[in-house]
């Protein structure tokens, strides 16, 4: 069975996080958006967990779904944890995915966790041991369960961080790496990224979202081909198996909130190398400035750009619909005018995914607009341009430059539309 998956999210009980994120709305954002299974996100929080335990049920092995409400959209329990700790001399702070196979493993892991720190806080809460001890701490609880890395580049908060993060897996995990079978890359780096740095080689590629807010779902995710089974979807992702682990879905990584350096106060954008000109210094307040995705990669990568492994699982970059649409209208994409049209768009076509990766030119032709179509063909060619993101804010897309446009035709031409 071929379905995408995107495995790491929140709820509205993580802090800056959306209060439309509960069960009932991931389930018909995840319709909308064509995802079959999401993580739930923040099962270490209590009352969400409450939640869990009361709204869901069985689906098949480790798999769940609503008892009411929207059905088509599946759940794996999932969390995430940071650990603040000093390993080496240093502060660490790493982010790490938790999966669980079932509400009785969930339950266990919160109890051990509860004596270690307020569970309560947040829904992604913070402790002060080690990124090792939490491996031990959760496959004591469960051999089934899988710990994964979660956005291992950012800057701030992940095991490669420039600011926080370690040069490797085994300086981070240490006795415990044996146990760490894959990492999710994040919004700022991609797999062709990875692929620069052989010691990934034996490491599964995830790709996930992390949304706060339900119009983000899916921003990246996973394609699978096999039975929608917790053991089997876990077991892909250990095997790095490519026969059932198709492909992921990806951010154009300049558009990632940390792919380039820079401070976004001092409005300074630096690649790599004019960061290492400036000996790491903003011109402009002459602090350090913040190191991005793309610089860290190239500190500790053994390879060329463009190198592709053997054993890698491909990739397929996208830019959200929603986007696609702002853009063809020339307007901003939390607008009346974008969501009437992305309302329209998925409920002719069937989801967003399925407009964005399945529907052939001439199947789109018959009910979107003219540049919206343009938008999605030259998305998929990769036919765009990206101001990278950077020190947090995000990178800007243009699809359609001003000689596309003319005298205004794109816009008015989807206008005419409403």
């Amino acid at each position: 069975m071929r379905f995408i998956a995107d495995l790491h999210i929140h709820s509205r009980y993580s802090r800056a996080t959306s209060r439309d994120m509960e069960l009932e709305n991931l389930a018909i954002w995840g319709r909308k958006k064509g995802i079959t299974l999401l993580g739930t996100g923040d099962f270490t929080h209590p009352t969400y967990f409450a939640e869990m335990r009361s709204k869901l049920e069985p689906f098949s092995e480790g798999i769940y779904v609503l008892k009411h409400g929207e059905r088509e959209t599946k759940f794996i329990l999932t969390g995430e944890v940071s650990n603040i700790f000093s390993q080496g001399g240093k502060v660490r702070k790493v982010h790490t995915l938790i999966f669980a196979p079932n509400l009785l493993a969930v339950e266990g892991i919160n109890d051990k966790l509860r004596s270690l720190g307020k569970l309560g806080s947040d829904g992604r809460p913070i402790f002060g041991f080690s990124a090792k001890e939490l491996v031990k701490i959760v496959l004591d609880i469960s051999k089934e369960c899988l710990v994964v890395p979660a956005h291992a580049w950012t800057p701030w908060f992940s095991v490669f961080g420039a600011n926080s993060g370690f040069d490797s897996l085994e300086e981070c995990f240490e006795e415990e790496v044996g146990h760490i079978f894959a990492i999710e890359t994040g919004l700022s780096s991609d797999p062709e990224m990875n692929w620069r740095l052989s010691m990934l080689d034996h490491i599964t590629l995830i790709s996930n979202s992390d949304a706060h807010s339900p119009n983000r779902l899916g921003r990246e995710a996973n394609v699978f081909d096999c039975p929608l089974e917790y053991r089997e979807i876990i077991g892909t992702i250990r095997d790095k198996d490519p026969r059932k682990f198709l492909f992921t879905i990806e951010f154009f990584p300049q558009e990632g909130k940390y792919h380039f350096d820079g401070h976004r106060n001092c409005g300074v954008v630096f690649s790599p190398l004019q960061t290492k000109a400036n000996d790491y210094l903003c011109p402009v307040c002459k602090k350090r400035l913040t190191v991005g995705v793309m610089h860290r990669i190239e500190e500790i990568a053994d390879r060329a750009e463009g190198f592709i492994p053997g054993n890698s699982i491909p990739s397929i970059h996208l830019i959200p619909l929603e986007e696609i649409i702002a853009e063809s209208l020339g307007v901003g994409v939390g607008t009346k005018a974008v969501e009437g049209e992305y309302e329209r768009l998925i409920r002719t076509g069937g989801s967003e995914f399925a407009l964005l990766l399945d529907l052939p030119p001439e199947e789109l032709k018959r009910f979107t607009s003219p540049s919206v179509l343009e938008g999605i063909v030259r998305t998929r060619k990769g036919n765009i341009h990206i101001d990278p993101g950077h020190d947090g804010v995000y990178g800007k897309i243009s699809i359609f430059s001003p000689e596309d446009r003319g005298e205004g035709e794109v816009s008015e031409q989807q206008m005419s539309l409403f």
